[in-house]
């Protein structure tokens, strides 16, 4: 096998719970916290429904059961359905390195895992962290975006090795696995680029799949190519150009504690132009606006604030990736909130003038500064010729200013309050918070069945 592959294998089934850091632990759990109230956040949506209604024609042995639902189904579609209700809100957590993407995006898989395999929260913990390790230590050294390719071919390989992890593998056969999930699950950029569609939440849940099958193939003998990394037509040559992977773990501390929550549920590089335009919005005292202008790093600009499309969204997804609407419902409303990508309120013609007034440009130097700060300005202009200037770096949920344990908790009643009644919020809260102590991981699987339904 090539050296990334072993690198990457030799790593993750290594790690041990006794190994972990305290604060990776915390980390962990703080991470777990925020992806179950986010999949509860969008348990109620559309993309959900559907994974879950193809979710009630399979089964497996072993099994795993959906997030909410409780349904018993096969461990690759409850890896799926639940990721999509992670991923639905856009509101996980993201990790930014020369690559990105949301790292959390891997957690349903190795929940499911974990769940088939009667698995310890500690087990658990170990299992999300691995995954995140090789999901960092790839984003550290890949940039994926600008040559066209999505986040999924982060999330394939990371889940293949937690998975494995999870299903006991050995060496041998978590190569296997990575090497099969590199090959296999290649997913392009497409689903991010222009009017967005439902895959743009759904597309890695897809690749999270894929990785847990290619560790359940692996675990039954199934070989994979020797040279997927680096070899003829491997991902190096065909998607990633040539790279060298990092120190195994990195001098920085473990991915998990490097990645970054959301504060608001929205596109990650809106998280700082957010913040800046809530607090113009408090100097504004009622005057009208004559132009908003924001300058901000290339990314940022490139991702959300360039095409044509971000200028009248039409889906729910393009809304929550259009720079434009977001800033003039924060200018508007004062607040950032889910109900805000209703169809009522992104397709509302009175904030297209407003929109309309609104100028996004890249600024060189805050691109030079990119991934070590996500610096955005914006400029108000009122009617009548007063200048309103603010600047932020470090949004609130930025591993450099984090949210507290409190802010998390907010943020899981606030988006689970539409399917659990307070004391079951209480209940699942107070296990997560606990997790390395739970003998059983499917007691988790337990406490989120809604309560009043059954499977």
């Amino acid at each position: 096998m090539d050296k990334t592959t072993e690198a990457l294998a030799r790593y993750a089934s290594s790690l041990r719970f006794e190994n972990l850091s305290a604060n990776a632990v915390k980390s962990a759990k703080r991470h777990i916290v925020d992806a179950v109230g986010c999949a509860l956040g969008g348990y109620r949506s559309e993309p959900a429904d559907i994974a879950r209604r193809l979710a009630r024609g399979n089964s497996g042995t072993p099994s795993a059961r959906l997030i909410g639902d409780g349904l018993v189904t096969s461990v690759q579609m409850a890896a799926f359905a639940n990721a999509v209700m992670v991923r639905y809100l856009d509101a996980n957590d993201t990790y930014i390195a020369r690559g990105s993407g949301h790292p959390s995006d891997v957690f349903a898989a190795v929940l499911a895992a974990a769940e088939a395999n009667n698995a310890s929260g500690k087990d658990l913990i170990t299992g999300t962290i691995a995954a995140y390790e090789v999901f960092g230590a790839l984003a550290d050294q890949v940039g994926l975006r600008d040559r066209g390719w999505d986040q999924g071919v982060f999330v394939a390989p990371s889940v293949a090795a937690a998975a494995s992890l999870l299903f006991g593998l050995n060496s041998e056969q978590m190569v296997n696995a990575l090497a099969i999930a590199v090959t296999a699950y290649v997913p392009t950029r497409q689903t991010r680029a222009g009017e967005l569609s439902m895959w743009k939440g759904t597309a890695t849940a897809a690749a999270a799949c894929g990785g847990l099958f290619a560790a359940q193939l692996a675990k039954e003998g199934m070989t994979g190519p020797t040279a997927a990394f680096e070899g003829h037509h491997g991902l190096c040559e065909q998607v990633t150009g040539p790279f060298t992977l990092g120190e195994l773990p990195s001098k920085a501390g473990f991915a998990i504690e490097r990645a970054n929550l959301k504060y608001y549920a929205t596109e990650y590089h809106s998280q700082a132009p957010l913040w800046a335009a809530l607090v113009l919005r408090e100097k504004l005292q009622g005057e009208e606006i004559e132009s908003v202008d924001v300058q901000t790093y290339w990314t940022a600009y490139s991702e959300i604030g360039s095409e044509p499309a971000k200028w009248d969204p039409r889906s729910r997804e393009t809304a929550d990736h259009s720079l434009p609407y977001l800033l003039a419902v924060a200018l508007r409303d004062g607040r950032i909130t889910p109900a805000i990508f209703e169809p009522a309120r992104y397709l509302d013609p009175t904030l297209r003038p407003l929109m309309n007034r609104i100028r996004i440009s890249e600024n060189t130097e805050f691109t030079k500064a990119f991934p070590g700060s996500l610096t955005s300005e914006i400029t108000v202009t009122t009617r009548s010729g007063v200048r309103h200037t603010e600047r932020t770096s470090y949004p609130k949920g930025h591993a450099r200013n984090p949210m507290s344990d409190e802010d998390i908790d907010r943020k899981f009643r606030d988006f689970s309050s539409s399917v659990l009644e307070k004391p079951q919020a209480d209940d699942v809260l107070g296990f997560l918070w606990d997790l390395e102590r739970a003998p059983e991981v499917r007691r988790l699987l337990d406490v989120l069945t809604i309560r009043g339904r059954t499977s």
